[in-house]
């Protein structure tokens, strides 16, 4: 049996899911991945520690679990097995979906 491999994000970096996009043929024209708008939603499922100037940890506005808006061209695509995750600053969160 496969261990489940885990990340956990150095610094302020937020690892997210993003929300996958349900793909609709219309007329029969096939749209390519690559012309595809990015999902602009995900799910938090790890964060880093994120520390002040004086090396003092300090809590991040976003918590696991919680449902975000990420930015269209921003982070690091991660790969882990068959998933795949943004990893991203987060500074560059656009903001929290309630």
């Amino acid at each position: 049996m496969a261990k489940e491999t885990k990340i956990r994000p150095l610094g302020a970096r937020v690892l997210v899911e993003p929300k996958e996009v349900k793909e609709e043929i219309k007329g029969g024209i096939y749209i390519p991945d690559t012309a595809k708008e990015k999902p602009m939603e995900g799910k938090v499922i790890a964060i880093g520690k994120k520390r002040d100037d004086d090396g003092k940890e300090i809590a991040f506005d976003v918590k696991v679990g919680d449902a975000v808006l990420l930015p269209k061209y921003g982070g690091t695509e991660v790969k882990i097995g068959d998933k795949t995750y943004q990893l991203v600053r987060e500074e560059d969160l656009l903001g929290v979906i309630e």
